[in-house]
């Protein structure tokens, strides 16, 4: 039985996190790209845009892997999950709140792992910004063939008759001379 008052602190505080951890050092050789997260671990770059992630079960040479995920924070938060399952209080985290947030999957099996760790990667979904979800209502808006914005009809009308007008007349030397168009100025003064 634990004596402190918080007890689910007290468990918490028991993780290391990579805050704690010594740093990363660069792998492989340096004529290839890293493809590594530089802060999370267990987190690496496939793609421009996606990241995967995958970790080593213990005391064995094979991999468990994770999935592909659209965020290095979604990635990380799946390592997390399986880090736990594997490593138990060993595991260095990504994120000190990992063990609270985060669900544990059901038994130490391959696949449990793997379910648990893609539920916990999709609570941390970003959701999609407001300016996309307007823009498809947009698209779909402009679909139909008789759709016409407020106004719209003068904007073009407008525009056709902006084009039949003649531009205005350039000033001619009759008009007077001009103290603001002077040619014979110079800008520079190259006299020291």
């Amino acid at each position: 039985m634990n004596s402190f008052p918080n007890a689910a602190a007290d468990e918490n505080a028991a993780y290391r996190t990579i805050s704690s951890a010594p740093p990363k050092r660069r792998a492989g050789r340096t004529k290839f790209r890293e493809t590594r997260h530089p802060i999370f671990k267990g987190v690496r770059q496939r793609n421009a845009d996606r990241w995967v992630c995958e970790v080593r079960e213990p005391n064995k040479k094979s991999r468990i892997w994770l999935g592909t995920f659209p965020t290095a924070e979604m990635a990380a938060r799946a390592h997390d999950v399986a880090a736990i399952a594997l490593r138990g209080r060993a595991a260095c985290l990504n994120f000190a709140d990992s063990p609270a947030l985060l669900p544990t999957p059901a038994s130490s099996s391959r696949t449990d792992i793997q379910r648990a760790a893609v539920a916990a990667a999709e609570a941390f979904r970003p959701a999609k910004p407001e300016a996309e979800s307007s823009a498809a209502v947009a698209a779909v808006g402009m679909e139909d063939p008789f759709y016409m914005d407020i106004g719209m009809q003068d904007y073009y009308f407008d525009m056709a008759e902006g084009m039949l007008i003649d531009p205005p007349p350039l000033p001619s030397e009759e008009e007077g001379d001009r103290s603001d168009v002077d040619g014979d100025v110079s800008l520079w003064n190259y006299t020291v």
